[in-house]
């Protein structure tokens, strides 16, 4: 990081050591781990619902509240995941392979203890690299123009489109929906009017935040709306004292540690992978290369340490393309971009000079984030558990309230509240096919960067769109999209011929 380096990232936490800051912090934390332990009630949630109650604050202390949530919500899925067999998030999926069967023996207390500890070491893990790769990767990327963000921003969303789902096909059409919303209202460059149909409301196009809102916060209300009934949940005991691991478990688990947290970070750093797939790639890493595979799913601890090192390691890597190239990792940091946005701050190469102190001032507080994820989540389980009590019908309405009134209070429209049932619609409709959420999201937030960096390149090369593979880097990203897009419908492709040969071979 160099000397430079090191005393802004001192200044950093100068700035962020006040009482208001550290209390944000601590609340966002504790809202973070509530939303992220609550079955149906989803990270993307809680911050869309906190989202705008940062407008009237300045970056950092909005920052302080949203970070908060985002670090507490990966890791509070482990509570549920362990002690009740549901996981809180997509991201613990993995988690309650191991962890569940170790509750069941009367090891929940130490399960939870363990996946904590290890949530804390990955998160860590994960924001060494971001410290180390960011400042280094933002000036590589002041090299790029017009061509290279075009290119980046077509492989991200196909890597949102062919891995947030079990279909290329389907993911591809979520990713589309999301960018077909960015079309609505002035056109970028020209300012020309589209799709408008003459609703003046609509020349302003929709927002980013009320379509969060719907799309992860309303969408479950009437999801739980829908559903029949609740089931009870029944909570295993959970005593338990010290960090769950000895100092000789601790040395053994080092090379699992490391290699998780190494694919955590990796897959973070990919845009649309995520939390939620880089859990079961560790854990089937972890199993695959262990000397006793046939402990895994009894109650291994190999097996929660993999998942919730690597679970928790995807916050920082997800922050890198966000602040070096203004590309979101994640639909997490997708509203972290929106907060950004809404404080007049654009991420990209250029934010370390322009915003040097706000950057340095993140990292102290995801560092401080995480250290209060490990304190609150270790000593303030009984708490959460009583919070996870709480009867949805009570619940939800709560949550239509906020969300109705975060979307309003954004840009005083009553149009963006009926956007956020609109959209609500379109999360609910697509939830029924199984088409995943995330790429509507992403895509919103990809398209209008593709669309501006094409046009802006097309116009400097004089209509050629040959430039765009003639320059190095643009060239090869594109190939490289072109070849992941081959491999995806050829994989799929395969994957039919072949359950049609078992189904005919059955059937005779």
């Amino acid at each position: 990081m160099g000397v430079g380096g090191l005393s802004m990232f001192a200044e950093g936490f100068s700035q962020i050591m006040e009482p208001q800051i550290m209390l944000l912090c601590l609340a966002g934390v504790i809202l973070g781990i509530f939303f992220g332990a609550s079955p149906g009630m989803t990270s993307s949630m809680g911050i869309a619902l906190i989202l705008p109650v940062t407008y009237g604050m300045d970056i950092i202390h909005g920052m302080a509240i949203l970070l908060g949530i985002y670090i507490g919500s990966i890791s509070g899925g482990l509570i549920t995941a362990i002690l009740i067999n549901i996981p809180g998030t997509p991201a613990s999926v993995a988690t309650t392979f191991d962890g569940h069967p170790m509750a069941e023996r009367g090891e929940g207390g130490r399960a939870i203890r363990v996946g904590t500890l290890y949530s804390l070491l990955g998160g860590l893990f994960s924001l060494v690299i971001l410290f180390a790769i960011s400042p280094v990767l933002a000036k590589w990327a002041l090299r790029f123009s017009y061509e290279e963000y075009f290119a980046i921003g077509v492989l991200s969303l196909t890597l949102i489109a062919s891995l947030s789902g079990g279909s290329v096909i389907k993911g591809a059409i979520s990713a589309l929906i999301g960018i077909l919303f960015t079309t609505v209202g002035m056109a970028p460059v020209d300012t020309v009017r589209r799709f408008t149909f003459g609703i003046r409301d609509l020349d302003a196009g929709f927002k980013l935040l009320p379509l969060m809102i719907g799309v992860y916060a309303v969408m479950e209300v009437i999801k739980a709306a829908d559903a029949a009934s609740q089931e009870k949940m029944t909570v295993l005991s959970y005593k338990s004292k010290g960090l769950g691991v000895s100092g000789k478990e601790f040395r053994e688990q080092f090379r699992n540690f490391v290699v998780s947290a190494g694919i955590g970070t990796g897959i973070g750093i990919l845009p649309g992978l995520g939390a939620a797939i880089s859990n079961l790639i560790a854990y089937s890493v972890s199993k695959n290369t262990s000397k006793h595979p046939e402990k895994y799913g009894t109650g291994c601890i190999d097996g929660l340490i993999a998942s919730e090192t690597a679970n928790n390691a995807v916050s920082g890597g997800a922050m890198i393309p966000l602040l070096t190239m203004g590309i979101p990792g994640d639909a997490g940091t997708a509203m972290l971009l929106a907060a950004f946005m809404l404080h007049g701050i654009t991420p990209g190469p250029l934010l370390f000079s322009s915003h040097g102190q706000v950057i340095y001032a993140m990292f102290a507080i995801l560092i401080v984030a995480n250290i209060m994820m490990f304190v609150v989540q270790l000593y303030g389980l009984p708490g959460f558990l009583k919070l996870l009590m709480i009867p949805r019908n009570i619940l939800l309405p709560v949550v239509m309230v906020l969300a109705s009134v975060g979307a309003f209070a954004m840009n005083n429209r009553v149009f963006d509240v009926w956007s956020i049932f609109m959209f609500a619609l379109v999360g609910y409709g697509l939830s029924k096919f199984e088409f995943p959420p995330a790429p509507v999201v992403l895509g919103f937030v990809l398209g209008p960067i593709i669309e501006l960096n094409f046009r802006r390149g097309m116009m400097s090369s004089y209509g050629n769109f040959a430039a765009f593979f003639a320059r190095p880097i643009s060239g090869t990203v594109l190939v490289l999209t072109l070849l992941i897009l081959a491999y995806q419908f050829l994989a799929g492709f395969r994957k039919k011929r072949d359950a049609k040969v078992q189904n005919g071979g059955n059937d005779v």
